[in-house]
């Protein structure tokens, strides 16, 4: 059996044992002191998890073995629940529909921990008293760099984040949303209907989950851009270098232009009537090219800065026609700490950073001071990776908790992207999505997290009887750091996949050795032969490791094509390689392509799915030359 430590997670506030233990066997009376729709998502819950278990659960007025019950006086924090476990039964007090349903999830959980002996359960004393300690506790998931998830996909996601008692769902937008008048933007991504935002909004509100429209407003806008309809929009119509490729692109929207905020106000006509949330997330990050093209004479009269301050200011104004209050990213405006009291009192900043070193400590005393209500945004560092990168996004998702409770943070938001096409599959976000689910609840819980987070995943989402999937699959994220190489926000072995002109004398290459290579190596083929011996019991376990033995098989691919690399020297193009040895690597590449394919379909759309093969595609073609 797990350990304490990792049967309830996230990790209560107050948890004790308690004397006697609950027997429960065949028809359990469930009394509920509370309306029927306030209570509704917590029987929902746990009405099918007693099933599950062997047992019959029917309500009753009064005298349940299990009684639930709503009221704000014995608990006192929103959000918040008690729980009794005893002899007597079962008792548990939520201080309102979110806090009853969260200490249901705590129930499941302990009841799932406990398996029926003899058609009979027995749950062991406890005593338990919680509450969040950020209000607002988020996901965002990156749907723009090619995956859009199905909506079985979508629906797996909010069961398992609502489990964790996660409270905000937001859906990363660029041009993935079915905007009438504008199909040539989004035909053949797999975009969402106004029909799929409402399926979502509904199925996210019967899990106490509100969903946040996301649509990027500024900086990011280059799938529109780059048609000829909307270049003239651009801040820079003719292009501009940008680190997420070797082209030159259109990347802003011109803040200097009444016409792009005419687009806008179109856009959210459509988006927003679709939420129920009265937030929403406008993005605004990244303008890398502000100031270098037509706005170019008002960002010198005025100051860059303070060009982004008033275009943000008129989105603002857009959003709050339809009753929104904006959330927007703060890297820009942080470059400007003084001008933070000038910003829209409304406004929620989002600040935001992946690395380990992150200063969040520095930005969130900053945001703090100023009185402007804000977010800290860590990342699950599932992209630009393959397999991940668990022991960054610990200490990110740890540094982000500590300092954002610190200095006044309302919200915690866990950001999971999908850079240069998405090639991570899912299962490689689970580890920062447990880990910053459990960061956001209980920041106290961050202390020990990396040691313990393997059996977390063997036991609220692998479920692997054999306890080794969690650790199989930390070994593979950290397999990358023993190549002697620690690039900035991702691994080095993955950049080489996709960055066809970087040369490994490059910084992100920097230290990486063949002893290192090959330590890398012998790493990833333990991992992968760990796969094989693990138990999962999940609907789709198959999936999940073949997923995993995937992206194993990708990796030492990456390490082979390294080794090559650094062989024909550190200076050299790729194709300075051999060309045997090219040969080599492109049959080792070429299995693995179709294989791709197939996984994606398993869990996203079709849409972009040419558009994130390519990538490795191209990469083929360049090894037979």
């Amino acid at each position: 059996m797990a350990s304490g430590d990792t049967l309830l997670h996230p990790r209560p506030q107050r948890f004790e044992d308690s004397p006697g233990a609950c027997v429960l066997r065949g028809e359990v009376r469930l009394s509920v002191l509370a309306p029927d729709e306030l209570a509704a998502p917590a029987l929902e819950i746990l009405e099918p998890a007693l099933e599950e278990r062997g047992l019959q659960p029917r309500r009753v007025e009064r005298g349940g073995q299990i009684r639930l019950v709503i009221d704000p006086a014995p608990v006192e924090r929103a959000q918040g629940y008690r729980l009794h476990v005893g002899e007597f039964g079962v008792e548990l007090v939520g201080s309102d529909t979110a806090g009853l349903l969260y200490g249901v999830f705590t129930l499941v959980q302990w009841l799932r921990a406990h398996p029926p002996l003899r058609r009979r359960v027995r749950l062991p004393g406890l005593m338990v008293e919680d509450w969040p300690d950020f209000a607002h506790r988020g996901v965002m998931l990156d749907i723009s760099r090619d995956k859009v998830p199905t909506k079985e996909t979508l629906e797996h996601l909010v069961e398992l984040l609502a489990c964790w008692k996660i409270n905000q769902l937001q859906l990363y937008m660029e041009h993935t949303f079915a905007y009438a008048g504008h199909e040539e933007v989004w035909q053949g991504v797999g975009a969402l209907t106004a029909e799929d935002v409402r399926w979502l909004d509904d199925l996210c509100r019967r899990r106490c989950i509100e969903l946040v429209p996301n649509q990027n407003s500024f900086g990011h806008f280059h799938r529109w851009l780059v048609l000829d309809r909307y270049r003239p929009l651009a801040e820079c119509p003719e292009g501009q270098p940008f680190p997420f490729g070797d082209e030159e692109r259109p990347f802003s929207l011109c803040p200097t232009d009444p016409k792009s905020l005419e687009l806008l106000r179109d856009l959210y006509a459509q988006l927003l009537p679709n939420f129920r949330s009265r937030l929403f997330n406008v993005g605004c990050d990244e303008t890398f090219d502000l100031g270098k093209g037509r706005s170019a004479e008002a960002c010198r009269r005025r100051g860059r800065e303070e060009v982004y301050l008033d275009f943000l200011r008129q989105v603002r104004d857009l959003a709050a026609e339809h009753g929104r209050r904006i959330q927007f990213w703060g890297d820009i405006i942080i470059e400007r700490p003084d001008l933070i009291p000038e910003l829209p009192k409304d406004a929620v900043a989002l600040e935001w950073g992946y690395e380990a070193d992150h200063s969040f400590e520095e930005h969130a005393a900053a945001f703090g001071r100023s009185g402007l209500e804000f977010y800290v945004c860590p990342g699950t560092s599932s992209w630009s990776s393959l397999t991940g990168r668990p022991d960054n996004a610990v200490a990110n998702l740890a540094s982000a908790a500590e300092h954002g409770l610190a200095h006044g943070a309302s919200g915690y938001l866990i950001t999971d992207w999908g850079d240069f096409g998405h090639l991570q599959p899912l299962p490689v976000s689970y580890p920062g999505l447990l880990a910053g689910a459990g960061c956001a609840w209980n920041v106290e819980s961050r202390k020990g997290l990396a040691e313990r987070l393997p059996a977390l995943l063997d036991h609220h989402v692998f479920h692997d009887l054999a306890g080794r999937a969690g650790q199989a699959l930390w070994d593979l994220g950290a397999a990358h750091g023993l190549t002697g190489a620690r690039p900035f926000n991702g691994s080095p072995l993955f950049f080489q996949l996709v960055r066809l002109s970087d040369t490994l004398d490059e910084k992100r290459y920097q230290g990486m050795t063949k002893e290192g290579l090959e330590e890398a190596r012998d790493a990833v083929q333990a991992g992968r032969k760990a796969l094989a011996k693990t138990r999962l019991e999940r609907p789709d376990a198959e999936l999940v490791l073949r997923e995993l033995r995937w992206a194993a098989d990708l990796l030492l691919f990456a390490i082979r094509l390294a080794k090559a690399r650094l062989k024909a020297g550190k200076g050299q193009p790729l194709d300075a390689v051999a060309a045997k040895t090219r040969q080599c690597l492109a049959d080792r590449l070429a299995p693995l392509l179709p294989e791709y394919r197939e996984i994606w379909l398993a869990r996203n759309r079709p849409g972009g799915l040419d558009d994130s093969a390519g990538r490795l595609e191209q990469l083929l073609a360049e090894l037979r030359g």
